[in-house]
C-alpha cells in the first residue's frame, strides 16, 4: 500500500465512479485523466481519487477540484487535455464548470440544474 508524499500536490482531484457517472464513462474519464496527468508529468502538482456519488447525477460525469472547490459536469475523456493543461498553468478550463466554492457557499453556473435541497 503505497503513502503518497503530498507537499507538492497543488490539485486534488475527485474522479465520481458511482453509478450515474460509470454508466456515463466515468471508468473512461478516471483513465483519461490520469493518464494526461502522467503524459504531462504533472503527477507531483495533480493528486486523484476516485470517489462513489457526489450527489450531481444529471450534471454526470463528475469532477471535483480541490482547494479550489471548482465542480466540472459532463466531463468526457476527450476533455483530460484540456482539464490538466488548465490546472498546470493555474486555472480552471471554463466550458465544463458547473460550481464555483465563492467562500460562502458554492455559486452555480446559471445553465446547469439547480438540484434538490439537501
Amino acid at each position: 500500500m503505497a503513502t503518497w508524499d503530498l507537499s507538492k500536490t497543488k490539485h486534488h482531484i475527485l474522479l465520481c465512479n458511482g453509478g450515474s457517472c460509470m454508466r456515463k464513462g466515468g471508468e473512461e474519464v478516471t483513465v483519461a485523466i490520469r493518464q494526461e496527468i502522467a503524459r504531462q508529468r504533472a503527477d507531483e502538482q495533480i493528486h486523484t481519487t476516485r470517489t462513489r456519488c457526489n450527489g450531481r447525477c444529471e450534471d454526470a460525469c463528475v469532477l471535483i477540484v480541490y482547494p479550489d472547490g471548482v465542480w466540472y459536469q459532463n466531463v468526457q475523456p476527450e476533455d483530460a487535455k484540456e482539464i490538466v493543461e488548465h490546472l498546470v498553468q493555474g486555472q480552471h478550463y471554463q466550458a465544463k464548470i458547473s460550481h464555483r466554492y465563492s467562500g460562502d457557499g458554492f455559486v452555480r453556473n446559471e445553465t446547469v440544474a439547480l438540484g434538490v435541497k439537501k
